[in-house]
Parts: structure tokens; C-alpha cells; sequence
């Protein structure tokens, strides 16, 4: 891959955004805007939701985030108001399944269908590790009928662990980007961002393609305050990715997260190709080499990442949604404290300009809808 040198382009798509089981309920969560004009909203929207997720589709957003142990929707006209949004669970695993650590889960309309990605350990399946797994709902609701398991995506012969799933239409080809190992090491997990091409939503049809790897200083940070490491081994990241588009159509941009979620400073990286160039080709990608949305300590918003992307109920505005938190360290070994949060971001020459983390209870214009 190519390295960019973006360092003008700091603090500064098409989009790749989103376009049962259980009973529907409503969250009695308080209102965090509560006391705010109408128009405005304030972060987080949810208490806790790690790893956020959205797509429109005929007037409502429907979003996902990880709960752990299931796969809960919501469904709501303004993503702003998620705490009061329906929401239901819509898949859990089997009685008597071991299936656990249900990560990331992502919702995509393609093809006339519903499906969800999500990262799974199933003890009994092939490996004891993270894989990725798709669900079909053929309903054009997804809060109703069935989400059914299609199957484990295999990337690869190894069956190396992956995880954060996240497709892509480019030039009539389905295309998957996700986050795994490249091999099993002794001494330490690598976490690199790859990409292939899809036959349909539910197979991987080519070689896993390498487009980042940690390299840069700000994607290797794994320590904790005390400088001690809450792991048995050394682990480097870059995670998450997502696709982005530039609005002209000309550039895809895949932003992904890096250095450890416990930390302060996992924050996102970016990675660029041209529409038109062959995108499993690792010298297509050009990669930032620093990093694009990063803590905010002043504000009190630390280890931003593992977002998404929406756009305003009129398709004028462009948002990010991500986690953060508001405490400095946080190990995943002692606790858990992401929560959801909103803001717009802007474009300069095809490239996102996401500005720095806005603090808790900011009072912010609601997405447009004219």
C-alpha cells in the first residue's frame, strides 16, 4: 500500500452509510437532552453501546450496537432519540448453544433482504476464536419475521480469527472489509484490516487481501495507565473498519480504529483508494500516516472510535457515530464504558473532515430534515 502524508489534512463519501425474537419494548433510560430546545440532541444517546451502527431505510433509521449475549434493534425516525426509540431483540443464540462475545453486529439491506454481520465465539465450531457470521431477514421490516443464520464467513484457509464485518457495493461488485489475524503468533495478536470480494451477502469469493497493518507509533498503544499490559499478550490493532465515500463518487475511503479500545488513545485511521482502481490490490490503498479523529482529554471524551456513518433524514448532512468514553482508561478486563455519540463532519477535496470530539451534554442541531 501507499502512504500518505496528511498532516495538513489533521482535525480536520458515495457513502456507504445505512440507507424475531422477543418483544418490542420501549428504553425508560432519562433524556439526556432533556431541558434542551426541540431541535437540539446531546451525547452520548444511549448510556452504554459499544461499536454503533445505522441504516436508513423508508423513513427510519435502524441501528444495532454490541450487547454481548444477543442482537438488539431499534428502530426510530430520528437517531437523535434512541432512548426512546422501539427497539427488540431479534436474535439470540439457541438454548444450550455456547455461542458467546457477540460483537459488532451490523444490519444491511441488499438484494431485497435484510442481513446482519456479526463477530461470534462459538467454543464448539471450528476454531475457539472470534469468526464472522451473516443473518437473513427477508422481511422488508427487519423488526419483523426471522433473522435466520446463513452461516460462518470463511476468510481464509486457516480460519484465522476476524472480526467487524462491514460490506460495500462498488462499480456492481459486493465487497467485505473486516478486521483479522494474519496468523496465530506466540508472543503477541495482530489485528489487520483486510478486504474481498463477496459472490453473494453470504460467501467470500476471493483471497483476503491485506490493505493496513499497526505500523505508526499511534496504532500501537496497548498499556494501561499503570503502564502494565491487562492482556497475556501484546496486542496491536486496527479494527473496525468502515467505508466511506467521497460525494463526487471518485474516492472510497475505508476509516478504520487502532491501538487498544482500552486505551486513550484508540482513536481512526484512514485508508484511500479511487473508485475506479482495482480495490483488492493492496497498492491501491494509500494510508494516513496520522491519525484522523483522536481524543478529546479537555472535553472529557477519550478512546473515540469504532464508528459508522449516517446522513440526515434529507440526505444534506454527513455524521459520524462512534464510541467514546469519558474516562481515560477503562480495561475491557475491569469494566465497560462506551457509549454511542453523534456529530456532523464536513468534506475538504474529496477527503472527511471530522474535527475533534464534542463533550458530554453539548447541545447540538439536530440532523436536517426539512
Amino acid at each position: 500500500m501507499r502512504i500518505k502524508n496528511i498532516s495538513l489534512l489533521i482535525g480536520l463519501s458515495l457513502l456507504f452509510v445505512g440507507q424475531s425474537c422477543g418483544n418490542s419494548q420501549t428504553d425508560e433510560n432519562a433524556d439526556a437532552g432533556a431541558g434542551k430546545e426541540a431541535a437540539t440532541f446531546a451525547n452520548p444517546l444511549l448510556d452504554r453501546g459499544a461499536d454503533p451502527w445505522s441504516v436508513f431505510y423508508k423513513g427510519n433509521y435502524y441501528y444495532m450496537n454490541t450487547v454481548g449475549d444477543r442482537l438488539e434493534l431499534w428502530k426510530t425516525s430520528d437517531l437523535t432519540e434512541l432512548r426512546s426509540a422501539e427497539h427488540k431483540t431479534v436474535w439470540h443464540p439457541e438454548a444450550g448453544s455456547k455461542m458467546n462475545s457477540i460483537w459488532a453486529p451490523e444490519i444491511h439491506r441488499i438484494g431485497g433482504k435484510w442481513y446482519i454481520y456479526v463477530s461470534i465465539v462459538d467454543p464448539e465450531g471450528v476454531v475457539p476464536y472470534h469468526q464472522m457470521y451473516v443473518l437473513e431477514n427477508a422481511n422488508d421490516d427487519p423488526m419483523q419475521g426471522m433473522f435466520e443464520m446463513k452461516g460462518r464467513l470463511q476468510t481464509d484457509k486457516d480460519n484465522n480469527w476476524g472480526i467487524d464485518a462491514s460490506v460495500f457495493e462498488n462499480k456492481g461488485e459486493l465487497y467485505i472489509t473486516w478486521s483479522g489475524w494474519p496468523q496465530v503468533y506466540p508472543d503477541k495478536q495482530v489485528q489487520c484490516i483486510y478486504i474481498a470480494r463477496m459472490s453473494n451477502p453470504w460467501t467470500i469469493d476471493s483471497q483476503r487481501i491485506l490493505i493496513s497493518q499497526p505500523e505508526y507509533d499511534w496504532e500501537m498503544n496497548y498499556k494501561e495507565a499503570n503502564g502494565q499490559n491487562p492482556f497475556d499478550k501484546v496486542i496491536y490493532v486496527n479494527e473496525g473498519p468502515q467505508p466511506l465515500a467521497s460525494p463526487d463518487g471518485r474516492l472510497i475511503h475505508i476509516i478504520y480504529s487502532a491501538s487498544g479500545v482500552w486505551t486513550p488513545y484508540y482513536q481512526l485511521g484512514l485508508l484511500t483508494a479511487e473508485s475506479d482502481s482495482d480495490l483488492l490490490n493492496p497498492k491501491s490503498w494509500e494510508k494516513a500516516d496520522k491519525p484522523v479523529f483522536s481524543q478529546n482529554a479537555e472535553a472529557g471524551v477519550y478512546a473515540p472510535g469504532h464508528n459508522s456513518f449516517f446522513m440526515s433524514p434529507d440526505s444534506t448532512e454527513y455524521y459520524i457515530l462512534y464510541h467514546a468514553r469519558d474516562v481515560q482508561f477503562d480495561s475491557q478486563v475491569k469494566g465497560e464504558g462506551r457509549s454511542p455519540r453523534a456529530q456532523k463532519f464536513t468534506w475538504k477535496d474529496g477527503y472527511p473532515v471530522f474535527g475533534i470530539p464534542i463533550a458530554r451534554g453539548v447541545a447540538l442541531p439536530k440532523p436536517s430534515s426539512k
